[in-house]
């Protein structure tokens, strides 16, 4: 079992940055890949961006390609989510999700595990 904890959400200007943090409580087979998702009101969930522990490996969706960058810190066994030139279609409720090795990146059926998520608000 893997437990995962988001923070880092808030309320920012159009324009502005926010970085998301992501806990897991340990490393196993079925947390190989750690990733981004998002939920905006109204919409199904979404792939932002995803990283393999090992070799780092990254993979990004078009819509948050070169503003988005993902990274994980391996001793802390934390994920994060740099998030620059942020649009108000950024707003949603971010989750972190973990999948196994050999996982779909983009597909949200892959992973098995899911933090809580966390709200983010980009204001015009």
């Amino acid at each position: 079992q893997v437990q995962l904890v988001e923070s880092g959400g808030g309320v920012v200007q159009a324009g502005g940055s926010l970085r998301l943090s992501c806990a897991a409580s340990a490393r196993t087979f079925s947390s190989a890949i750690m990733g981004w998702f998002r939920q905006a009101p109204g919409k199904e969930r979404e792939f932002v961006a995803a990283i393999k522990w090992s070799g780092g490996s990254t993979y990004y969706a078009d819509s948050v390609k070169g503003r988005f960058t993902i990274s994980g810190h391996n001793a802390k066994n934390t994920v994060y989510l740099q998030m620059n030139s942020l649009k108000p279609e950024d707003t949603a409720v971010y989750y972190c999700a973990a999948a196994p090795y050999g996982s779909s990146w983009p597909s949200a059926e892959s992973y098995h595990y899911w933090g809580q998520g966390t709200q983010v608000t980009v204001s015009s």
